[in-house]
């Protein structure tokens, strides 16, 4: 069993870079709005009980998944570095994954703000991602994130055997699924 954690700010391209991924590797994507999206219909993006919903319905796939004889799983996810509690929901993943002697990857994308704005809004982004559909909403979000959040490491900080850090502004999802696949030998 295999997990790669595909991370990294909002529009970097992590979705689109694990559909890549998935068609040239056994793993299978599992990106971060499926949940989300499957709630907001119900529940206000972000509130408590739309929060706990995403969480349950994450916690319960990974547990299935990990047990399961499935090749392994690609999770994206938005991870900020400057909150505790993602760091404990990241350590949390990876145990479920790791008590079932599942091997961890960890990919972290980035790239300039203006390309993470064109990739906001592209066709891809906006059939697998209804919540994004708001554009203005969308748009606003990812600027004003950068001010709470930190959403790439620091050079150094993540200290896993199997990381990979890549800047993507000028690669194309299949040159970074490609990439990814032969670091790891997927």
């Amino acid at each position: 069993m295999k997990l790669v954690l595909l991370f990294g700010p909002q529009a970097v391209g992590k979705m689109t870079v694990g559909h890549e991924l998935e068609k040239l590797t056994d793993l299978k994507l599992f990106h971060n709005h499926m949940t989300i999206d499957l709630v907001t219909p119900f529940f206000d993006y972000g509130s408590k009980e739309g929060k706990r919903l995403v969480n349950l319905f994450r916690s319960e796939i990974f547990e299935a998944f990990a047990k399961s004889n499935q090749y392994g799983m690609i999770f994206t996810y938005v991870w900020a570095f400057n909150f505790q509690s993602d760091w404990d929901f990241v350590e949390n993943v990876c145990q479920v994954f790791e008590q079932e002697g599942a091997e961890i990857f960890f990919v972290e994308l980035e790239s300039d703000l203006h390309t993470r704005l064109e990739r906001n809004i592209t066709p891809h982004r906006l059939e697998h991602k209804p919540t994004k559909r708001n554009i203005e909403w969308s748009e606003n979000d990812l600027k004003t994130s950068m001010d709470k959040y930190r959403l790439n490491s620091h050079d150094g900080e993540i200290q896993k055997k199997n990381y990979l850090r890549i800047n993507n502004t000028h690669l194309s999802a299949e040159e970074v699924g490609i990439q990814i696949k032969a670091t790891f030998n997927l």
